[in-house]
């Protein structure tokens, strides 16, 4: 890792993974942000072998608030939404290498009681979101029906937010502390809401490596996709040629982030006729 101790013995720069699907046979929806098991396999396989300690988001977020101290080489394995990969394949060689992770479920896709139909591909259901926390998992919340967070009012903000946060409390019998921003997109208000709500920290994207200047409520994160391959894999998790990686998706988001502030825009205009 090019970035590895800070002055006051935090790490400077922590390489923090997203995953979604680990699968042999994604759908359409899901392919370009899913790995095939054999793909994670060779990648923990590796980050054990570069002598890397897995830490989740709580114990990364908590300590850079405090000031103490993290393993010498830090590494966060996190998934977003909850795909049944996640127990099936993942689990087995999180625990083969003794690996913390943290997982983020969009709670209205959980197969279960809650479940709005929705999701976008095989999902887990909630004995098996508590066998992953059994077994050491952080889970923490990723919204209720994964919508873009930064476009939404006020009330349906909060009610994404804290029907999350109470559907987990009440299946797994307690609160999580840790958030992952659906598409990676929030805003001030969004991180305050979030603040509010009772999570102690939020992941967004960026692909860039963590810092603690960032802010509790803004982590960033670098994407592992169907595409990365074990040479790249390295590169991410040694913070090198992030930027160049990830160039074309930084111009694209960009883009896009035009688009959605023109949206946001004709939108309070629209509400104020």
């Amino acid at each position: 890792m090019t970035e590895t101790t800070g002055t006051a013995g935090t790490a400077a720069a922590v390489p923090i993974l997203m995953y979604h699907a680990v699968s042999t046979a994604p759908n359409d929806a899901t392919k370009d942000l899913s790995v095939t098991p054999e793909a994670f396999a060779e990648q923990l396989a590796l980050v054990d072998d570069l002598g890397l300690t897995a830490v989740n988001t709580a114990d990364l977020a908590a300590s850079w608030r405090h000031g103490r101290p993290l393993p010498a080489r830090p590494v966060l394995i996190t998934f977003d939404d909850g795909y049944a990969g996640v127990h099936r394949h993942a689990l087995p060689v999180l625990a083969k290498h003794g690996f913390a992770a943290s997982l983020f479920v969009t709670t209205g896709w959980i197969e279960g009681p809650h479940d709005n139909g929705e999701a976008l591909d095989t999902m887990l259901d909630w004995d098996q979101v508590r066998e992953l926390a059994d077994h050491g998992v952080e889970i923490g919340g990723h919204s209720h029906t994964h919508p873009q967070l930064d476009m939404l009012d006020d009330d349906r903000l909060r009610f994404e937010l804290r029907r999350c946060r109470q559907i987990v409390a009440d299946e797994l019998g307690t609160r999580p502390v840790s958030f992952a921003y659906p598409y990676g997109y929030s805003s001030r208000r969004v991180r305050v809401a979030v603040r509010e709500t009772g999570f102690a920290q939020s992941l967004a994207v960026g692909n860039a490596l963590a810092r603690r200047a960032q802010g509790p409520y803004a982590l960033r994160r670098v994407t592992v996709r169907r595409s990365t391959d074990l040479a790249e894999f390295e590169r991410l998790v040694e913070g090198r040629a992030i930027a160049r990686t990830f160039a074309r998706d930084r111009a694209l988001t960009k883009g896009y982030a035009m688009v959605r502030r023109a949206r946001q825009v004709r939108k309070a205009i629209r509400s104020r006729v």
